[in-house]
């Protein structure tokens, strides 16, 4: 890695950094909001709004960045990212602070997607998984870190700190970006897709936000769910009808005729259903069916952040010597095998043994997630990799939604009837719906790993040629 190159990570790195402690450090704040704010039964929106906002924006940014060039948009998005940590940090009410994560979410819907695309620019084919495991390695900290800084602020500042720390380290990551960042853009009037923009922003926002609510704030059987899924369906319908027509589409839809890039993102929209679900549910067996405190909860999933990054680096090297589908096929059958674990633990299992099982889940994401990252980065040209890495982060981001909304439904099956808590349920029913989780987990590790095997045996077709 040469200087110019270190200078480009050093500012990723903080950007990345940025978007993925806010994701952990709100949770640790949360209590002490709520005291000021009120607002206890809207917290999950807290979390909701960044998500939603987020991903509706990182296809919209990402194509974007391939009109106008990544520093514009890196630049525009950390802007939006801070603008929304300091009205966060001045929120007076929950409904003020849940408004402003939406605003934060946007603007963190330009970080993820052009990070991805800038070390797709700057970073040769080979180079560019050593690259990605060092940026994803900032999420391994982050969230080993967040709630440990989340603590701090809040025992010795005030909850609103956790907002403002943002903006210095905001600055930074622009000045170092805006200063290095080299680019020849073709300077000639652009076309934007702004129907297109406006049908995905309504389509996706609306199925986005019926999974978030459904089974919640919105029963499944009620009127307004149909509504919002009719929107969905119309909008989404119109939005691709207009980018078969539009001569710059947003999302150019002959890239699914790749087949690389289209195997890489329907593995990713798996991975992220899995992910979520080992994330928001294992913490839930270690505390509601172990009976474990819930510091043990956050030490059952540090060795996946440990695992990920490991097993990311040595993604280059595998790389390297036996190409990019083994790999993607090691991290998939490693997340199989893992999951396929799980579905055998019981209630006298000990915690070690979640501790090594996510270890090695932590290894399969870390093999699988960097060498999806760099097949995308290399299956188009210049001009299209900031809309193909954000349709794979877009995917992700689909896929955790889904993920929740599927795997909270059969859990609340085996609940219900005992109140909004999940912890009042009896431990044997928590046990028994955790338990079918954790074997629809399975099921989906195994799909994942089946669709890794559709990826072509030779390298992307950009793999060399930028």
């Amino acid at each position: 890695m040469d200087a110019y190159q270190k200078k480009i990570v050093t500012a990723l790195l903080i950007a990345t950094f940025l978007a993925a402690i806010e994701v952990t450090v709100i949770s640790t704040a949360m209590p002490s909001i709520t005291r000021d704010l009120g607002g206890m039964d809207m917290i999950s929106w807290v979390f909701a709004a960044y998500l939603l906002t987020y991903a509706v924006m990182t296809p919209i940014f990402g194509k974007l960045a391939d009109l106008f060039g990544r520093k514009r948009i890196f630049i525009v998005g950390v802007t939006i990212f801070l603008i929304g940590s300091a009205m966060c940090g001045f929120s007076q009410s929950m409904e003020q602070l849940i408004f402003f994560r939406g605003i934060q979410g946007i603007g963190a819907g330009a970080l993820t997607p052009m990070t991805f695309t800038i070390v797709g620019d700057i970073f040769k084919y080979e180079q560019r998984a050593k690259a990605q495991a060092i940026i994803g390695s900032i999420w391994g900290v982050a969230g080993i870190f967040g709630p440990v800084v989340g603590g701090f602020f809040v025992d010795f500042l005030t909850w609103h700190w956790i907002f403002f720390i943002n903006i210095p380290f905001g600055l930074v990551a622009m000045y170092l970006l805006g200063r290095n960042l080299k680019e020849n853009i073709e300077k000639k009037k652009r076309s934007i897709d702004y129907l297109g923009a406006l049908t995905f922003m309504i389509g996706t926002g609306a199925l986005l936000y019926a999974l978030l609510s459904g089974g919640t704030e919105i029963q499944w059987t009620d009127p307004l769910m149909a509504v919002l899924l009719g929107i969905a369906a119309v909008f989404i319908g119109l939005f691709i009808r207009i980018q078969l027509r539009f001569s710059e589409p947003m999302v150019p839809l002959h890239l699914l005729k790749n087949k690389h890039l289209l195997t890489a993102n329907l593995a990713s929209l798996m991975l992220g259903m899995i992910l979520i679900g080992l994330t928001a549910y294992l913490p839930l067996w270690v505390q509601g069916v172990l009976g474990l405190a819930a510091i043990y909860s956050g030490l059952t999933l540090i060795p996946m952040s440990l695992g990920w990054p490991l097993a990311a680096f040595w993604s280059s090297r595998l790389l390297q010597q036996f190409g990019a589908k083994p790999v993607c096929i090691t991290g998939t059958g490693l997340i199989a095998l893992s999951s396929l674990a799980l579905t055998f633990i019981s209630q006298t299992t000990p915690n070690w043994v979640l501790i090594v099982i996510m270890f090695f889940n932590g290894m399969g994401f870390g093999f699988a997630m960097t060498m999806f990252t760099v097949i995308v980065q290399s299956s188009v040209g210049w001009k299209n990799r900031g809309a193909a890495s954000s349709s794979n982060a877009f995917l992700r981001t689909l896929g955790q939604t889904l993920g929740i909304t599927v795997l909270g439904a059969v859990l609340n099956q085996f609940i219900a009837g005992y109140g909004n808590d999940e912890t009042e349920a009896p431990t044997a029913l928590l046990a028994s719906g955790l338990s079918t989780v954790f074997l629809l987990l399975f099921v989906m590790a195994t799909i994942a790993f089946l669709i890794t095997f559709r990826l072509p045996k030779e390298e992307p077709e950009h793999a060399r040629s930028d």
